[in-house]
């Protein structure tokens, strides 16, 4: 439940300009030049900052064939500190998976080998689409944004589209094609945990890359391990931390901790 509140303030936090859901407009104050850790779009009506995934995309798909230097430091910062903390407790878009699975109903593992397609939509979607697959005048499109973000969808679209007659006039196949990808995900996150992180989340794999490494992560006491099975019996994500301590796929939840009877696992520099 600590959890839970934490992911609650954090979004709503990030999010906190009411006037434009009640506008239906765009916040484009100086904020809006910070990027926010997790998956939270730039086109939100009452977002303060900016989606990284969605910085780094219009930079590289614009004229000059640029990196913004920028947005990848602030990914390494945020991986260096914190892994995928930041998926467990600030990304609104993880907030929604987690109560959807919530809903009783019959729980389903996902099929391991799909963890790999978030490889492919990094590579081709973040990379390629804005950088090389680019039009007459030389841009390119933010890929990821445009053809898969649900949390684009759900946050941004959606509340414009309600506040604004005329976007809703104009809408057309890509925003159904949006829509059945939305839908479609958060159908699935209701029988299997954290769907789109497992499956489709570039940035939850780029913080992923920094979890063996980051400041904030697990360690395990051998010798008060008693090879009980618990943690592994705990983890959503489908993990066993004796044997995949700090994971690329962990989310630092904590739910294996909070377990842990013998304390073997503790967070790092924490004390229990």
């Amino acid at each position: 439940m600590k959890r839970i509140w934490i992911q609650v303030i954090f979004s709503i936090g990030s999010n906190a300009y009411i006037k434009g859901f009640l506008e239906g407009k765009i916040f484009k104050g100086s904020s809006k030049m910070i990027c926010v850790p997790g998956l939270n779009c730039y086109s939100c009506p009452g977002a303060l900052g900016s989606c990284p995934l969605g910085s780094l995309q219009s930079v590289m798909g614009s004229m000059k064939y640029q990196v913004s230097f920028y947005v990848l430091g602030l990914l390494m910062a945020f991986g260096t500190l914190l892994g995928r903390f930041v998926c467990g407790f600030l990304c609104p878009f993880g907030l929604i998976q987690d109560l959807l699975y919530k809903i009783k109903s019959k729980k389903f593992k996902l099929f391991k080998p799909l963890r790999y397609m978030k490889y492919g939509i990094l590579i081709y979607f973040i990379i390629l689409i804005p950088a090389v697959f680019t039009n007459k005048v030389g841009m390119g499109d933010p890929g990821f944004c445009k053809y898969i973000c649900p949390s684009g969808t759900l946050f941004g679209a959606l509340p414009l589209l309600l506040k604004n007659p005329g976007l809703r006039s104009v809408v057309g196949i890509l925003f159904s094609w949006k829509m059945f990808v939305l839908i479609a995900i958060l159908i699935g996150s209701v029988f299997t945990y954290r769907l789109f992180c497992q499956m489709l989340c570039p940035l939850g794999l780029i913080y992923g890359l920094f979890n063996k490494v980051s400041f904030y992560g697990y360690s395990l006491d051998l010798s008060k391990c008693t090879n009980c099975g618990v943690c592994q019996k705990v983890c959503k994500m489908e993990l066993n931390p004796c044997k995949q301590l700090n994971n690329l796929e962990c989310i630092r939840c904590g739910d294996c901790i909070d377990n842990c009877h013998p304390n073997a696992l503790t967070r790092k520099g924490v004390k229990k």
